[in-house]
């Protein structure tokens, strides 16, 4: 379990705004104890005066007390809540910046749904562990030294018996719900980020799960899931049903306890009657402040539950790491393999073996190679989504570890076959290469993707939605469209994974024609398929080039080497 300081540290930048909901809290249940002792204090005071102006100091009180505690009231619900909202928003944003660096090494291990359930669920549960745990406490402490205090003036008896009373119900009580909650809440949390990360699986696979008679055993399983969440989300309901149950015992058994201890008081002319009401209806007053308590420690299980699940992933290292400083920017954009061998975990064979090649900047490069042969692995390393060992991979001369690994990213354009497009429009996913494109620039880069007259046509045109991963767009229109963000990039180092696989062949050859501007001046490598057994000599490459892309591809004409790919090397 994640400590709990661990988790009070992120409060930090709001502690002002957390201390003055905390007064806000104390405030209001003051006001209603205060309310209350008044109110009692009046109604027997006014059986005895004489005359109203022995009643005006109460009444006073009253109308004070009565109006403060609910403008009190609400100004401590704004400041929580808002408190609350911006805690969650910074939670969200400080997730997403701690895993951001670890994609998309290591979490390739986690289903996308579980990782949905914890950005959404396991932060939302921690509104609960911010606003039910950290500030009923200090504002139930404050409260009953404040009553404590009233009590006390009059009979340190009945203060006694009412601390008492206050400790069963703001510290027995809770520590008994965390014994018997903690079990349930854990396995809420769990049965739920297990059922959202199945539900998240079966609608992106729906339409295959349809097709091959697989949807109701589907539904099956998550009416089960959905149940065994339900059991223990009805456990929890119980214990709070519990919880509250006991409270409200405890409310009336300190009332009875301090009206018991006073009435000798008044009998023996210790304690004047008429304030024989206010001591027991202050008591009963200030367990407004033990109500939160009660689930406290409920809060505080979930809370330690849902952030092991969110520590468990931003306590991971970063597959890479940028160097201390960073090296500038290269003169020149060449690239370089020597002996460069990779397997993505221990013990598994190796995708890469002692690939080595050498690319000049300006040049081009087809990388063949059948399917597993590493290729898409070669761009994985390119773009240090995962880091070179043992081998070296050289960016302009240098390691390219000695570069930041964003600024590596900046200068590579890559188009592969399983681009994904964002639920947008198609000008916001065209802009995520040039934010400050205008439509022109957008247009000529569709243009040369053989997609302009397609967009122009549509009645929304560049405003158009592309739907979920582009479904609204048939593959060819998406695959175009990712390279229409290839070319408004306009990086130094192009790199063409299967970029035109879902394209017709007249479609492909004009999209090459197209890309041609893309790979002027510089260096670009082409991924492709083919058997190494094509690639025995020379004559074969000059061949296979000559063969396969004269026509209708004539823009390959301008290869000047082929790299082939597989785990042989």
């Amino acid at each position: 379990m994640i400590p709990t300081g661990r988790l009070l540290k992120l409060l930090r930048p709001f502690r002002w705004g957390i201390a003055l909901a905390v007064l806000l809290s104390f405030a209001t249940v003051g006001s209603s104890v205060g309310l209350m002792a008044t109110s009692a204090y009046l109604i027997s005071r006014a059986a005895l005066a004489t005359n109203a102006v022995e009643l005006s100091l109460a009444l006073a009180g009253v109308r004070l007390f009565a109006l403060s505690r609910a403008a009190l009231r609400y100004s401590e619900r704004t400041v929580s809540h808002t408190i609350t909202f911006c805690v969650l928003t910074r939670l969200r944003v400080w997730f997403y910046e701690a895993i951001e660096p670890l994609a998309p090494a290591r979490l390739m291990a986690y289903r996308s749904g579980d990782l949905l359930a914890r950005v959404v669920n396991d932060i939302e549960t921690l509104e609960n562990f911010y606003a039910r745990v950290v500030v009923p406490p200090i504002a139930a402490g404050l409260v009953a030294a404040l009553t404590g205090g009233i009590l006390g003036y009059f009979s340190w008896a009945t203060a006694a018996a009412f601390l008492a009373f206050y400790l069963l119900a703001g510290v027995a009580l809770p520590l008994l719900t965390r014994r018997l909650g903690r079990e349930a809440g854990a396995a809420a949390i769990a049965a739920r980020a297990e059922l959202q990360a199945a539900v998240a699986d079966d609608i992106f696979g729906m339409a295959d799960l349809v097709a091959y008679g697989q949807d109701e055993p589907r539904v099956a399983r998550t009416l089960r899931q959905s149940a065994a969440l339900q059991a223990e989300q009805t456990r929890l309901a119980h214990l709070r049903g519990l919880a509250n149950g006991l409270t409200a015992l405890l409310t009336g058994g300190v009332s009875l306890a301090v009206l018991i201890i006073a009435i000798p008081l008044v009998t023996d002319g210790r304690l004047e009657g008429v304030y024989l009401a206010l001591l027991p209806l202050a008591a009963a007053a200030a367990f407004e402040a033990v109500g939160p308590l009660a689930l406290a420690y409920e809060h505080l299980g979930a809370g330690n539950a849902a952030a092991t699940r969110l520590y468990e992933l931003i306590d991971t290292q970063p597959e890479v790491a940028d160097p201390a400083q960073p090296a500038s920017r290269p003169a020149e954009f060449g690239l370089e393999a020597r002996g460069l061998t990779f397997r993505y975990a221990p013990g598994e064979p190796p995708t890469l073996e002692n690939l080595s090649f050498t690319l000049p900047p300006g040049e081009r490069a087809l990388v063949v190679g059948p399917s597993g042969a590493g290729k898409t692995t070669l761009v994985n390393l390119l773009l240090r989504f995962w880091d070179v060992a043992p081998g070296q991979l050289l960016l302009g001369g240098r390691d390219i570890r000695d570069y930041a690994a964003d600024d590596v990213r900046s200068w590579m354009a890559v188009v592969d076959q399983h681009t994904y497009l964002f639920n947008s429009t198609i000008r916001n996913n065209l802009a995520l290469a040039q934010a400050a494109a205008t439509d022109e620039e957008l247009l000529v880069a569709c243009d040369e993707a053989q997609l302009g007259d397609f967009i122009r046509h549509l009645p929304d045109g560049l405003d158009t939605m592309v739907g979920e991963n582009g479904l609204r767009l048939s593959g060819g229109e998406r695959q175009r469209l990712a390279i229409a963000r290839a070319l408004l990039k306009d990086a130094p180092i192009v790199i063409l994974d299967e970029a035109t696989a879902h394209l017709d062949a007249l479609t492909e050859a004009a999209v090459w024609q197209g890309m041609e501007r893309l790979m002027v001046g510089r260096t670009v490598m082409v991924i492709g398929h083919a058997i190494k057994a094509e690639f025995s000599s020379p004559e074969r490459k000059s061949a296979l080039v000559e063969r396969d892309f004269e026509s209708p591809h004539p823009v390959f004409r301008n290869f000047q080497q082929i790299i082939a790919v597989d785990r042989q090397g």
